[in-house]
C-alpha cells in the first residue's frame, strides 16, 4: 500500500490502543474523578449542581459569543493545573476563522528526568455547521509530497448522553486535536467539540473522566448583540 497505506494503518493501531483504553475509562469515569482531579479554580466554579461560567473568564467567552454571533460553550471546570482564564500561562491562544468557526485552547507542558507531561484541551465551535470539518494530511510517497482531505475527527465511538447533550466520541483526530479523545454534539444547527490530549500525568481513563465532568458542567452564554 506504500506510506500512505502504512501510515493509516499506523493511525488504526493508535486508535485502536486509545478505544481499549477509553472503553475501560468509560466504566470507571461515571462517577467522576479522583480526589487529585478536583477543580482547579474551585472558588469560582460554584456549586455542582449548578454551573457557573468563572468570573474570571465569563467576560472574554461573551466577548467572542458576540463577536462570532452564536452560542459558546464556557467550562466551569478544568483538569489541574489549567486555568480557564484567557490569559495567563496555560492560556493557549485564541482564533476565530473567516467563517466563524473558532479555537479555544489551554495547555501545560513539563519535561524532565526523561518523562514529558502534558495537559491540554480544546473546545472548538462551528457556527452555522453541522458537518465534521476536513484537514489536510500530507505525507510523502515516493519521494514526492501527497497532501490528502481527511476528516478532522474519525473513529467514532457509540454516543452517550452528558449534560443535557448528545455526544459522540471520536478517538482518532488529526490538527490541534491529535491524540485527544474528542467529544463533539450539534446545538441549534451547529457543531461543537472539546478535547483532550491522552499523555502523562494522567491516564486514559482520567482523561474521559475529565471530559466527562467537563462535559457535564459547559455553560451555555448566548450573544448579546
Amino acid at each position: 500500500m506504500g506510506y500512505l497505506g502504512e501510515t493509516m494503518n499506523r493511525r488504526r493501531d493508535i486508535a485502536l490502543g486509545v478505544l481499549g483504553a477509553l472503553v475501560a475509562g468509560l466504566v470507571l469515569a461515571v462517577t467522576g474523578c479522583s480526589g487529585d482531579d478536583s477543580p482547579s479554580a474551585s472558588a469560582e466554579t460554584g456549586s455542582e449542581t449548578t454551573p457557573v461560567c468563572p468570573r474570571s473568564a465569563r467576560v472574554s467567552w461573551q466577548k467572542l459569543a458576540d463577536e462570532i454571533d452564536a452560542p459558546v460553550y464556557c467550562p466551569s471546570w478544568f483538569p489541574q493545573p489549567l486555568v480557564g482564564r484567557f490569559s495567563g500561562r496555560f492560556f493557549n491562544g485564541r482564533s476565530v476563522d473567516p467563517d466563524r468557526s473558532y479555537l479555544v485552547s489551554w495547555a501545560w507542558f513539563e519535561s524532565g528526568g526523561g518523562v514529558v507531561q502534558e495537559v491540554h484541551v480544546n473546545l472548538r465551535g462551528y457556527p452555522g455547521k453541522t458537518r465534521i470539518p476536513t484537514c489536510e494530511d500530507t505525507v510523502t510517497v515516493g519521494g514526492k509530497t501527497v497532501r490528502k482531505k481527511l476528516p478532522c475527527f474519525s473513529d467514532r465511538q457509540r454516543r452517550r448522553r452528558i449534560g443535557g447533550k448528545t455526544v459522540t466520541v471520536y478517538t482518532a483526530n488529526l490538527g490541534a486535536d491529535m491524540w485527544h479523545v474528542l467529544y463533539a454534539w450539534r446545538s441549534g444547527g451547529s457543531l461543537y467539540t472539546l478535547s483532550e490530549h491522552v499523555a502523562p500525568p494522567y491516564s486514559y481513563e482520567q482523561v474521559v473522566g475529565h471530559l466527562d465532568r467537563m462535559t457535564e458542567t459547559l455553560v451555555e452564554l448566548q450573544p448579546q448583540t
